[in-house]
């Protein structure tokens, strides 16, 4: 758990295809549904014939449609039919084809970026703008920065300062500081810098992770990336990485006119549910990640010590 998930826990298509009509089908399980979402969006994303899976065998073949390996066409109509069933991604398949292209512009973007040399006794330092309801009494808007030590074994620092008219800026302390302690469920930078870079590898051990949680599969997988997103902008192989598994999730589509924390506009991705959807926030012309409609990403580095903010980017 990054310190967004900390704070949020404590504080708070160029081109598209006619769809066929979908077929009649026997109810399928929930891990058999997940499986043919994930097959079919590597089949359109890679637009070639899918491999066997390398985490669980299909034991289900006999429910497949034949032709699927056909063309691109024919698998992105197959797509829409499976994503149907689930009940999951409500967009078409050319809203997730264009989902699909802008991560990769921005993965190419991300992978651009000078990576550094970080030391253990160093921290992250990130500043963020957030707003959290207060039952009836309103809502906070704060402003906070996080020291988090890059190994995890020391403890860090907090420092949240509330705007005027916030129900709790008189029941804080006037500074706003707070310890960090040691937390093992808390993802550390090495912890980051230990995982694989490969996309497809990548998503296999975050879907393995996150099994169980969430609504679904699919919105579990991309919250869990969004927890890494701050803190993964200073390792720019994995940061690109974790952009290029996320189009591999079935539901991610574009939101136009999206607009961050802090009031920035930009452009936006987000995992379509029926519900208060969280999106991703990019800057239009850059494609740099600002944050979230929720929480607005403001800076993000490496310090020397708490409470000292990094010195270069």
């Amino acid at each position: 758990m990054s310190s967004f998930s900390r704070w949020r826990s404590h504080a708070g298509h160029e081109e598209s295809f006619p769809l066929p009509p979908a077929p009649q089908c026997e109810e399928l399980s929930a891990e058999r549904r997940n499986l043919l979402k994930q097959r079919f969006l590597r089949q359109i994303t890679r637009e070639s014939a899918p491999e066997p899976s390398p985490v669980r065998p299909d034991r289900s073949a006999r429910h497949r449609p034949a032709g699927l390996v056909a063309a691109p066409a024919l698998l992105v109509a197959a797509l829409a039919t499976v994503t149907t069933l689930t009940g999951v991604f409500r967009g078409s398949a050319a809203d997730h084809h264009e989902a699909v292209r802008l991560l990769d512009r921005i993965a190419l973007v991300a992978a651009e970026r000078p990576a550094r040399t970080v030391r253990d006794e160093q921290y992250v330092y990130t500043r963020i703008k957030g707003s959290w309801p207060v039952s009836d009494e309103g809502t906070d808007v704060f402003i906070r920065e996080d020291w988090i030590a890059v190994d995890g074994e020391r403890n860090g620092l907090a420092r949240q300062v509330f705007e005027p008219g916030s129900p709790s800026l008189d029941s804080r302390r006037p500074d706003g500081r707070m310890v960090l302690g040691k937390d093992p469920e808390k993802t550390t930078y090495r912890e980051l810098e230990a995982l694989p870079t490969d996309p497809d590898a990548l998503l296999e051990k975050i879907e393995k992770d996150t099994e169980g949680q969430g609504p679904t599969p699919g919105q579990a997988v991309f919250e869990a990336i969004a927890e890494m997103l701050p803190q993964s902008t200073l390792r720019p192989e994995l940061n690109a990485a974790l952009y290029r598994a996320t189009a591999k999730i079935p539901g991610v589509v574009v939101r136009q006119g999206a607009i961050d924390a802090a009031g920035r506009y930009g452009i936006g991705l987000a995992f379509h549910t029926d519900g208060d959807d969280v999106v991703w926030v990019f800057d239009k012309d850059r494609l740099t990640y600002l944050g979230t409609n929720k929480v607005a990403l403001l800076d993000v580095g490496i310090a020397d010590a708490t409470d000292q903010r990094p010195l270069s980017r």
